[in-house]
């Protein structure tokens, strides 16, 4: 089984189990405070994502991690089942699955957006109301400048690209001109 496949049901199983408790927040913050330790700490990094350790041992330590962060029951059960199941290694991916289930119940949807100057507060407040516009919902944008770019913007929105790229605009003049 592929991870993303994998990492797809299990988050998919945990939201469903969140959502029926009430817990969908609270449980996405644990998932982020958990794998940014994990991923913060080699030792514990070396414990829960080496086989080398019996389920036992790496179990014991959860618990104790878990306890310190003060998880969520639900997250407790779901992580020593990951253990058991040798995936917790999938933990990234399980949470980037989980954020954008909670993020599609919410409404919300995300945008990457490429520029090539920064953009103002009053340009992020028109970009984000022309993209919610265009997908019907709220939009939370993260921006990143590309000077390659020259000018203008490219949005991706899931699998959809709107390319409002001046080297785009360009390219398509030069192909109206020359006929190719």
């Amino acid at each position: 089984m592929a991870v993303a496949v994998a990492a797809r049901r299990y988050a998919r199983a945990l939201f469903q189990l969140a959502q029926e408790g009430g817990r969908v927040d609270t449980v996405r913050a644990n998932l982020a405070t958990f794998e940014e330790l994990v991923q913060d700490n080699a030792e514990l990094q070396a414990v829960l994502l080496q086989p080398l350790h019996p389920a036992a041992e790496r179990r014991a330590v959860l618990d104790k991690v878990a306890e310190q962060v003060d998880a969520d029951v639900l997250l407790r059960h779901f992580y020593a089942f990951l253990i058991d199941q040798r995936r917790l290694i999938d933990l990234a991916a399980i949470r980037s699955e989980y954020d954008r289930l909670a993020d599609e119940e919410a409404g919300i949807t995300k945008a990457a957006i490429r520029s090539a100057s920064p953009l103002d507060e009053e340009q992020l407040r028109r970009l984000r109301r022309a993209l919610a516009t265009r997908v019907g919902g709220e939009v939370e944008v993260t921006v990143d400048v590309d000077p390659t770019l020259v000018g203008g913007i490219v949005a991706t929105i899931g699998d959809v690209v709107y390319d409002g790229s001046l080297r785009t605009q360009l390219a398509h003049l030069r192909t109206t001109l020359t006929g190719d």
